[in-house]
């Protein structure tokens, strides 16, 4: 945000209370004029940030993804995305793997809730140098944008020079008996998975699909037919979410055995990150048991 600051004028950020946790007071220090702090009024602070891009500004909102998907939800869709205004949402605290926060705070359902919106696309970066990327590539796309990330710190997977294409998929390992689709935080547990199923003799195809919306279709069906079988990683509720939005494309064009690895109907709870992603069954020795039981169901197809 203090890049884009420097060089487009048109950057504001808002923040609701929660400046110091995203960040924001970064932005706030060099920009003071352009920083905004709403308070603990998240409605408030997404109608105002509509406002300001009806002005010709460029809003970015920072807050926890449960909070502006939860609380002002219906400014969102409303105000925002009917409109289709060129307002940009960060939402932090995205899953369990935020820490000792809890339930309350740690978005598990927002990507659902994001996606169902006509005029809004989707972000979900694997790293803190994507989510560079995917900031810079924010201020560039017209109309509403989400993006999601983590608190804690996580592997850094990605370069400098790894590109970067909104709403194009990634392919960060390369396979053909399985792939695993993944974004977030997830991508970096399917890379491990595929480096432990490559020692039992599984070629795993490992694909960063950090845009939700619009999703890549080719790349998914390109999947689909090339390894026969899915197993969607992701930091969310399975419902609706990622993998929701992965097998919709897949049932449509090649319907292939698919599993899906994500939160299965409960809320988070506090912990370690480490702790809370073998608690929820999301680590690698999980993946590696989709994998193996959707391969099962691939060669009883075939």
């Amino acid at each position: 945000m203090v890049e884009l600051g420097k060089t487009d004028p048109r950057v504001v950020v808002l923040g609701a209370d929660l400046t110091d946790s995203t960040r924001t007071l970064w932005f706030a220090e060099k920009f003071p004029d352009r920083f905004f702090e709403i308070g603990i009024a998240e409605q408030d602070m997404l109608n105002t940030a509509a406002g300001l891009s009806l002005t010709g500004k460029i809003p970015f909102v920072s807050t926890y993804g449960v909070f502006v998907a939860g609380r002002a939800w219906d400014q969102v869709r409303t105000t925002i995305c009917y409109a289709n205004l060129n307002v940009k949402i960060g939402g932090a605290h995205g899953g369990v793997s935020v820490g000792p926060d809890g339930a309350t705070h740690q978005a598990l359902e927002e990507i659902a809730l994001m996606r169902v919106l006509p005029n809004m696309k989707i972000i979900v970066p694997c790293d803190a140098i994507e989510t560079y990327k995917a900031t810079m590539k924010a201020v560039e796309i017209e109309g509403p944008v989400y993006v999601r990330f983590g608190r804690e710190k996580i592997p850094v997977i990605t370069k400098e020079d790894t590109p970067f294409e909104f709403a194009r998929a990634a392919t960060f390992r390369e396979g053909k008996d399985v792939s695993l689709i993944a974004c977030g935080y997830m991508v970096y547990e399917s890379l491990r998975a595929a480096e432990e199923l490559e020692k039992k003799g599984i070629s795993a195809r490992v694909i960063n699909l950090h845009t939700i919306k619009p999703i890549d279709k080719e790349a998914i069906i390109k999947a689909a037919k090339e390894t026969g079988a899915i197993v969607t990683c992701e930091e969310h509720q399975i419902m609706g979410g990622f993998g929701s939005a992965v097998a919709e494309v897949v049932v449509e064009n090649c319907p292939v055995p698919m599993r899906f690895i994500g939160i299965q109907d409960r809320f988070g709870e506090s912990g370690t990150p480490e702790e809370l992603i073998v608690e929820f069954n999301l680590d690698s020795r999980d993946i590696i048991k989709a994998v193996e039981e959707v391969l099962k169901r691939k060669g009883a197809k075939s």
